[in-house]
């Protein structure tokens, strides 16, 4: 599909024949009367791993944080459009912000265990505010932490304080904290921009892993790691009104070789960004 937002043109080219998990419609978001980025309109498909890429300040993180409604959480900042998920309006008035963010889980740049809990007291923190019992919860720790690599890094000292992990073990925590209440979608601010190779190798193997049963979202400003981890890529850039816009959409296989925009092709590229 190829569109018109204002001066900007899109190229945007996702899948119709697979099943779309999320769908973004004329998703607008603001800081206070500053739009932050224009209407975006874009399907997220199902079990598959979706890269957003682009220069610095285009917007990339807040479109992410309006996928599960942390956008509006900051002073002033609201959105305006929608996103459905299943079918189901995450801004519809009846729809609890909470169930959002429990559906749709989040995993931020930087590393985030909770001070002063244990490492198996991180993980369980999303159920333990559920009511979830002990052996639910003894349950969801040990199941998480498979699935992120970490329960054999970490059994034999769950009730060790989490800050002691290193910092790839601890962002592998965050994101077994993110998985025990078991969401649907995944969403990934640089989640590798702070660790070393050999801890980022292991968050984008896990990411291919995850993909199978989950639905994931990545923003990254490594481009090589965009085209290792993801199945279709997003390339988002400032428009004439300084807003973040999506000038870019399609299979990360296309947009990394044949790119329709010259924008794409100059920002994959280091010729611009």
């Amino acid at each position: 599909m190829v569109s018109e937002t204002g001066a900007t043109r899109q190229f945007i080219r996702m899948p119709d024949d697979q099943p779309a998990h999320l769908r973004v419609e004329g998703l607008t978001a603001y800081y206070g009367e500053s739009m932050a980025i224009e209407p975006i309109t874009l399907p997220i498909p199902r079990q598959q791993v979706t890269a957003i890429i682009g220069p610095s300040g285009c917007g990339k993180s807040t479109f992410l944080r309006s996928l599960n409604r942390l956008h509006e959480t900051l002073p002033a900042a609201r959105n305006e459009g929608n996103v459905w998920l299943d079918g189901e309006d995450i801004f519809d008035p009846e729809v609890d912000p909470i169930i959002v963010r429990r559906r749709i889980g989040m995993v931020f740049q930087q590393p985030n265990p909770l001070r002063g809990r244990t490492i198996a007291q991180n993980v369980t923190i999303g159920l333990e505010l559920d009511g979830a019992s002990k052996r639910e919860c003894a349950e969801a720790v040990e199941r998480s932490l498979r699935l992120t690599a970490l329960w054999d890094e970490v059994k034999d000292r769950l009730n060790d304080p989490a800050i002691k992990l290193s910092g790839g073990q601890q962002q592998r925590l965050c994101l077994a904290r993110s998985l025990a209440v078991e969401p649907e979608v995944i969403l990934m601010d640089e989640p590798a921009s702070a660790l070393d190779p050999i801890a980022t190798l292991r968050i984008e193997e896990l990411v291919k892993q995850l993909a199978s049963d989950y639905t994931i979202i990545i923003v990254t400003h490594n481009m090589q790691q965009a085209g290792r981890v993801s199945d279709h890529t997003v390339f988002m850039t400032l428009g004439d009104r300084g807003a973040g816009v999506v000038a870019e959409a399609g299979p990360t296989s296309e947009i990394f070789t044949t790119p329709a925009n010259p924008k794409t092709e100059d920002y994959i590229t280091g010729r611009y960004g």
